[in-house]
């Protein structure tokens, strides 16, 4: 059977998601680097949405949206990032989705700040920054009280939030989150020291 490939960009902090993942468990796969915005880009062959990352396993199938390949790479070797079950596995899921919200709300920003400068839209603006603003405040309380998010050691909830705070601080520095919140910077240093983030650093 063909090797796993992961289909994506390496300034997407969704693929930067699995990648992270991918290396903590130290799963062999090929990376093939796809911008979905190239009129050249073949990645709507495997995901009708035309979205990254895609996950194409060795027999074809393909999977997409970074919460169901995440869900499907945890099982496949150890350490487990994700509980297995009850309240722990819900707060888990729970804080990847805010990451992954984050995402939205940044990538939201960076795409209405492409348009010329009389059509974009600063309700639209002020309406995603309030929410990358929110969801960094819970990220920084919650580890206010705790080292990692997901109790005594990094679970895919901090793999996630560090994706998504690192793509903020790459597009939009302005917001500039280490400085506003020290649980924030300390996790992050600890995050940026892992193999699996150094790594798949963009460029």
């Amino acid at each position: 059977m063909r090797p796993m490939k992961l289909l994506g960009s390496k300034t997407s902090p969704y693929v930067r998601k699995v990648r992270v993942l991918m290396a903590e468990k130290g799963l062999a796969h090929e990376f093939v680097e796809e911008s979905v915005w190239a009129d050249t880009t073949s990645v709507g062959r495997f995901n009708p949405l035309t979205k990254v990352p895609v996950l194409v396993l060795g027999d074809g199938t393909c999977l997409y949206d970074s919460s169901v390949i995440t869900e499907y790479l945890d099982g496949l070797a150890t350490p487990s990032l994700i509980p297995a079950a009850g309240r722990s596995r819900a707060i888990t899921r729970r804080n990847e989705s805010l990451g992954d919200g984050l995402c939205d709300a940044a990538v939201a920003i960076v795409l209405e700040r492409k348009r010329e400068a009389a059509r974009q839209d600063p309700a639209v603006l002020n309406r995603q920054r309030s929410k990358v603003d929110a969801a960094i405040a819970t990220y920084a309380e919650l580890l206010s009280r705790s080292e990692w998010l997901g109790g005594a050691a990094p679970a895919l909830d901090d793999l996630a939030a560090g994706c998504a705070l690192f793509y903020v601080e790459f597009r939009l520095p302005e917001v500039n989150w280490r400085e506003r919140h020290e649980s924030l910077r300390r996790w992050a240093e600890k995050l940026e020291a892992r193999p699996s983030f150094a790594s798949t650093r963009p460029a």
